[in-house]
Formats: C-alpha cells, sequence, structure tokens
C-alpha cells in the first residue's frame, strides 16, 4: 500500500503505518535495497549453526525474512516487537515456520528483561532509535551477552552530526530525497513533527561508545548516507 499518511498526533506504529510500511521504508530510507542487502550478506558470513538470529524491532519481518530462507531448520528465528499490528503481520508472514517451531515472532518491549539468546546474529535496524536514550546502553549490553563467541551485532540508526551546521546540511540532503520521492512538503513536515521526541538519534560517534562500552572490540561502519548509518560490532572469540 502507497504510504499516504499525513499524521497529526505523536508517531506511533499503528494499523495505517503498519499496512504501508514497506513502501514508507522504500521512500524513506536513502539506499534502502542497498543497506538491507548489505545488513544480509554480513549476516550471511556470521551465521553459525544450531545459534539464535535474532531481529529486534523486526517489524513486518522483511530483515530476518531472508535468513529464514537461507539458513531454514539449521537455526533458530526470533523476532522482538512491541507493536501489536506489526506483530500481528509478522506472524501472518511466518506462520508455517512458527508451526514448525523453526520462528518465534514475540512481543517484547526492550526497555524490560532482555531475553536468553545464543545468538550469531542480532539485528537492529531502525530500531534503538525509538528507544529513550537512557535504556540504549544496558540493551546493548544485554546484547553483547547474548551474542555468542565470534557473533556478531548490526546495527543501523539515523543519526545526527557532530556540529549543528553540518547536520543541517544532511538533514536538508534527508528532506531533498524524501520530495524526490515523491513525498508532499505536507506529509514531510507532518512526519518530523509527529516523530519529535519519538525518534531520538544520536551522533555516530556516540553509538560507537555504547557498542565499545557494552564490550565489543571490533566495530565498524559498513554503510552511511548522510544522517543514515550501519555497523558493525563483533564479539572477540579471545
Amino acid at each position: 500500500m502507497k504510504d499516504q499518511i499525513l499524521p497529526d498526533t505523536k508517531w506511533q506504529f499503528n494499523e495505517e503505518v503498519t499496512a504501508s510500511f514497506d513502501d514508507m521504508l522504500e521512500r524513506s530510507i536513502p539506499q534502502y535495497d542497498v543497506m538491507r542487502k548489505a545488513c544480509f550478506d554480513i549476516a550471511c558470513i556470521f551465521v553459525k549453526k544450531g545459534t539464535d538470529i535474532v531481529d529486534l524491532g523486526c517489524s513486518r519481518g522483511e530483515a530476518i525474512a531472508p535468513l529464514i530462507s537461507k539458513f531454514g531448520a539449521h537455526n533458530r528465528f526470533i523476532g522482538l516487537e512491541i507493536s501489536e499490528p506489526m506483530l500481528e503481520a509478522a506472524q501472518k508472514r511466518f506462520e508455517g515456520f512458527i508451526n514448525c517451531g523453526i520462528v518465534q515472532i514475540l512481543k517484547h518491549d526492550l526497555r524490560e528483561e532482555y531475553p536468553l539468546f545464543n545468538a550469531s546474529v542480532t539485528q537492529a535496524i531502525l530500531t534503538l532509535q525509538f528507544v529513550p536514550i537512557e535504556y540504549r546502553q544496558r540493551i546493548i549490553r544485554n546484547i553483547y551477552q547474548s551474542t555468542c563467541y565470534g557473533g556478531v551485532f548490526l546495527m543501523v540508526e539515523k543519526v545526527i552530526g557532530n556540529m549543528a551546521e553540518i547536520d543541517r546540511i544532511m538533514v536538508n540532503n534527508y528532506y531533498n530525497l524524501k520530495a524526490e520521492n515523491g513525498y508532499s512538503q505536507e506529509q514531510i513536515e507532518r512526519k518530523r513533527l509527529s516523530l519529535e521526541g519519538v525518534l531520538v538519534p544520536v551522533t555516530a560517534n556516540w553509538n560507537e561508545e555504547l557498542l565499545r562500552n557494552a564490550g565489543f572490540r571490533y566495530i565498524d561502519c559498513f554503510w552511511r548516507w548522510m544522517n543514515f548509518a550501519g555497523w558493525l560490532a563483533i564479539k572477540d572469540c579471545s
């Protein structure tokens, strides 16, 4: 469904957003296909047979679906989601795999106690930016503790520039991109206002500090476009 949402309240992942979510991401996230493929290609390198593959904030399941198709019954796949409409959409999408015990789609608030996993791959694709800042360090530390040695954490986030002037350049380029992808100025502005205080980005450096402080030693940025970035963080084998 085409994204024609004009929010007039705080942003919610409701039924309307869920129905148009795929179109929204394709038109709102720069280099969307490039980012998705990069995440998949990197994840495939780190998948270990018999381990968990975890997707935090799995939404409709777009990030975890190709991993399920490739690795199937050799692993357990867990998607965590807090939005009821997104949860229902993912559960319907993977119903057959859920019935076979290969996939679990669970309702979970990341601010609460983190489930125990033995994960070779954990993904948080445009997820932690929606979690209040004060919870993020603990969440990433929990991810580190639930990652097996040699496993990877993939994180993609919207970020802010290190200086206001630089941030303004990146944001303006981003809004120009959205306009080129068919969004009206009213849609852009209404979404911007509805996301204030809901989507809270931090700098790229801050995100890397969160990863380091959690225990990850091998960290690098694998993708970036203006104010969007993706990192891989590997749990040391030693």
